[in-house]
């Protein structure tokens, strides 16, 4: 995937829209189309672009939740790579708006609902694991230069591998799933605000081929239909859970 990894041919789905890469020769076709019929939009893009990837399942970024801005990212060739190229996208017209070009080994990780800020994953090391949130502002063209962090913990070095996203309500919050040597971690990211959440999973051993499941003021780790953790988003305190059947624990809920 684009945050480190590879590079895989995506598809971007919100509003009623899709939107996908093609290769172009030595450029990009950037396609729009609607889900369930309708018309399609296409542009040639300059230089070779993928819709991003910011987790081992393939979940896709870089739409913001306002439906006006798409980030994409070149292939990563190997890594770490010495520079980043990104561009940015007005979907109105499919034409670059800005194109960002940094030094450095960085991947897209989220954009706030208005566009206006796009969030970073920056390498710093050859170490795949290590990493630091960087925010980016599009409109003044620069990158900030404190990285986000949680306020609680920000002294220690963030660390880990991104399993799965789930994208909160009108897209403000964005929850990544990691597994880490330490204990298994769920990053909230608060997109209008700059500013981000670790909540620990200290019951939880193994999160891979897990995902997350937002069921009102819970966020779940369900793995292969069973709830493995529930982490109360008011408080952002996390629990095990008793290994039930999503399926069945889905029925005693409407039952009840």
């Amino acid at each position: 995937l684009s945050a480190a990894y590879t590079a895989p041919p995506l598809r971007l789905k919100k509003h009623g829209l899709e939107y996908r890469t093609e290769r172009a020769g030595h450029a990009t076709r950037l396609i729009e189309s609607a889900r369930y019929g309708g018309p399609v939009r296409r542009r040639r893009l300059p230089g070779r672009l993928f819709i991003p990837a910011v987790a081992y399942d393939g979940a896709p970024s870089g739409l913001s939740a306002d439906g006006r801005t798409l980030v994409l990212i070149t292939p990563r060739h190997g890594f770490p790579r010495k520079r980043t190229t990104l561009a940015v996208v007005d979907v109105r017209s499919l034409r670059v708006r800005r194109s960002i070009e940094l030094t450095g080994d960085f991947a897209v990780d989220a954009i706030s609902p208005d566009g206006r800020t796009l969030y970073l994953i920056e390498y710093p090391s050859r170490d795949i694991t290590r990493y630091a949130v960087r925010a980016y502002d599009v409109r003044a063209g620069r990158l900030l230069t404190k990285p986000v962090v949680d306020p609680d913990e920000a002294d220690e070095p963030m660390s880990g591998v991104p399993v799965s996203r789930l994208a909160g309500p009108h897209g403000r919050w964005q929850y990544t799933l990691y597994q880490s040597e330490e204990h298994p971690f769920v990053h909230a990211l608060d997109t209008e605000r700059r500013t981000a959440v670790c909540i620990d999973l200290l019951d939880v051993t193994d999160v891979w081929n897990s995902t997350l499941v937002l069921r009102g003021d819970r966020l779940e780790l369900d793995r292969s239909g069973h709830m493995v953790a529930t982490i109360d988003l008011r408080s952002h305190t996390a629990t095990g859970a008793p290994a039930v059947p999503t399926a069945h624990r889905a029925a005693s809920e409407d039952a009840g």
